[in-house]
């Protein structure tokens, strides 16, 4: 079982220089038995060479503990092992000495030279031994036994710690560059879902706004309108019943029409919680699938929801001059057919034009301009100053102050541009260019 390099880090507890509370007990053992071994193999020592046993076995007890700082100072315990080698001492001790040493973070010169002098001492002091047991009678084998018996014993001290230690150190320096690479992998993970939910929220107020946009739309112009009429139709009723008759039929047909659109609308928000409804019974399986469908969403594209166009526009027009506005509308260039989105766009922004004369202005002449380009569509709405500026409040429209920044959004979503504001002479003017592509 793996950990994080925090989990890692969190488990550090040992004293001193140990990371580990068991690894100091270990080295504590280790240096324990390599202390008792040397003490006993100190009292042959000490009579061999003349001295009193009890300095042997002290200087035994001294040159064993030596282990226990192994972890710390690798170099200078397999140092003192091979200096205590010609007194046939220290055999654990430098054994585990070469294991550590190979398992560090040393550079390999240094683990081969201490190696190699481990390894010559070794040959020698077991050359010098086995020669002399020779000499004694102790041993009658050949002479090709006494380098056999020097190099087999160098070796078997020395090549096997000093392999194992060299793969247990490349196996932890894999532990630790895996460990590594899994906190970097937590890291982008957690910074991809930060991402992700940053965009889902991005996409949610996207469309927030865009379903506010579309409704200002729908209900804005033609309510307005309605309210136009209805105003007319109180001042004719007694007057003019037939004209009130047919600014009945209007406000009448402009409702249907206001209904239509907004049923549309509600459908399409009604699917998409059906969807979601589906999406939260699929199975486990196909959750990804349903994820990469939702990023595309998010990332820009669209439910294909029918809308107005620019063959509509006269009808528009039409509605707006029988509401009582002097509104004149030419168009110029070839008629061709756009984008779905491109003719929706023109046709809202000529729509909040008008619906914002009749709120601002009403009864000022206004003029719709229409030019077909060749990379572009162009569309101006221009009206004069009012002849009664307090009309508009006359008529009760209220005014959110959305409809210019709903139209300015629209075109510059498209790549368009989008300018406002009043004319020298009193009026108000919005103009835009939208991209053909």
């Amino acid at each position: 079982m793996t950990m994080t390099g925090e989990e890692h880090a969190a488990g550090l507890t040992g004293p001193w220089w140990w990371s580990r509370w068991r690894s100091a007990v270990l080295d504590g053992g280790l240096a324990l038995v390599s202390a008792a071994e040397c003490a006993a193999e100190g009292v042959p020592f000490a009579r061999d060479a003349g001295v009193p046993v009890s300095v042997g076995v002290v200087f035994g007890l001294i040159a064993g503990s030596v282990l226990l700082v192994r972890r710390r100072w690798p170099i200078a315990v397999v140092l003192v092992a091979i200096a205590v080698t010609p007194a046939e001492m220290g055999f654990l001790m430098g054994v585990v000495g070469l294991y550590t040493l190979a398992a560090c973070e040393l550079p390999r010169r240094i683990i081969v030279a201490l190696s190699g002098m481990s390894l010559v001492a070794t040959a020698v002091v077991t050359f010098v031994r086995v020669r002399q047991d020779m000499a004694r009678g102790d041993l009658t084998l050949g002479d090709w036994f006494v380098p056999f018996a020097a190099v087999t014993t160098a070796l078997g001290l020395t090549a096997p710690p000093v392999l194992l230690g060299l793969y247990v150190g490349a196996r932890r320096r894999l532990m630790e560059s895996l460990r590594e690479r899994a906190d970097s992998l937590e890291r982008e993970l957690q910074l991809l879902a930060e991402r992700a939910e940053e965009r889902a929220e991005w996409a949610r107020n996207e469309e927030r706004t865009r379903i506010a946009r579309e409704m200002h739309d729908v209900v804005a112009h033609r309510v307005s309108l309605m309210v136009v009429h209805a105003a007319a139709l109180q001042a004719v009723a007694r007057k003019d019943p037939e004209k009130a008759v047919r600014n009945a039929a209007l406000v009448g047909d402009m409702g249907r029409q206001a209904l239509t659109e907004l049923r549309e609308m509600l459908g399409v928000l009604r699917a998409g919680e059906e969807a979601g409804r589906r999406a939260a019974s699929v199975p486990l399986a196909a959750v990804g699938e349903a994820a990469a469908a939702a990023a595309s969403r998010a990332a820009g594209e669209e439910v294909a929801v029918e809308g107005p166009c620019l063959s509509e526009l006269e009808e528009l027009v039409g509605q707006s001059a029988a509401a009582g506005m002097v509104v004149e509308l030419s168009v110029q260039g070839e008629v061709r057919g756009y984008a779905a989105e491109v003719e929706q766009t023109a046709y809202r922004v000529v729509q909040e034009a008008l619906t914002n004369v009749h709120k601002h202005a009403a009864g000022a002449k206004t003029r719709v301009r229409l030019a077909h380009r060749a990379a572009e569509i162009a569309m101006q709405v221009e009206n004069e100053p009012p002849p009664e500026p307090r009309s508009a409040s006359a008529a009760g429209l209220p005014s959110g102050g959305n409809g210019l920044v709903g139209m300015r959004e629209r075109v510059v979503g498209l790549g368009g541009v989008f300018v406002s504001g009043p004319t020298d002479a009193g009026g108000f003017r919005v103009s835009a260019v939208i991209p053909a592509a």
